[in-house]
């Protein structure tokens, strides 16, 4: 049976339960269109999260692979279309390290962009009542790091690939008053849709830029 990866992140920064985490071992074992979804925790820890993405590509043998993380303040399921190579922490991740200004690969290409269909993937969760976005930066942390040395890892190879960041779940936004969060339910459901959509779907072309 072929396979699909998909990556979630431990707690950081502090917090008690990633959603992305949970998102992944709720879809763990599932067979989407054929394929059956291998769940994997990344360390939020830079290289570290890279040495466990690697090991997991080499065992999966995905024919998809959608790595996901937090992203506190968002309000949809936000697809990234480009990674860039620099490692620039805001906040030191979980073994206390704080890279400034350094290159995920050295000598690498200075952006990767996804390999997925995601203005598809957008249009087919917007359409099913899902929100649902193209996001244009990964920002320069780990989820960053870790999107960029996934393409870097599958460059060449035709698999499909790429970066999901999700909101909060409500019981953490209870701590931040405002701030937007998606229920368990609704991030299972759109993603699900999504990795469907991800293997199957052929690109569109509609807009999905940014005026800033």
């Amino acid at each position: 049976m072929k396979h699909i990866l998909l990556t979630g992140f431990e707690p950081f920064g502090g917090e008690r339960v990633n959603p992305s985490w949970e998102l992944a071992q709720a879809l763990n074992g599932e067979v989407i269109a054929g394929a059956r979804v291998m769940a994997v925790q990344l360390p939020c820890r830079f290289g570290a999260a890279l040495e466990r993405l690697a090991e997991a590509l080499e065992h999966v043998a995905p024919v998809l692979t959608l790595a996901t993380g937090q992203a506190g303040g968002r309000c949809d399921l936000s697809f990234e279309r480009v990674a860039i190579n620099v490692d620039d922490a805001r906040i030191p991740d979980n073994a206390g390290a704080q890279p400034v200004d350094v290159p995920v690969v050295a000598d690498g290409p200075a952006a990767y962009f996804t390999t997925l269909p995601i203005k598809a993937m957008v249009a087919g969760l917007r359409a099913a009542g899902i929100p649902a976005s193209v996001s244009q930066t990964a920002g320069t942390f780990v989820c960053n790091h870790t999107f960029y040395g996934l393409q870097h890892l599958l460059r060449g190879q035709g698999a499909r690939s790429g970066f999901m960041h999700i909101p909060y779940l409500p019981q953490q936004a209870a701590a931040f008053p405002g701030a937007p969060s998606l229920s368990m339910e609704t991030l299972v459901a759109g993603t699900r849709l999504a990795l469907e959509l991800g293997l199957s779907a052929a690109e569109i072309r509609e807009t999905g830029g940014q005026l800033n």
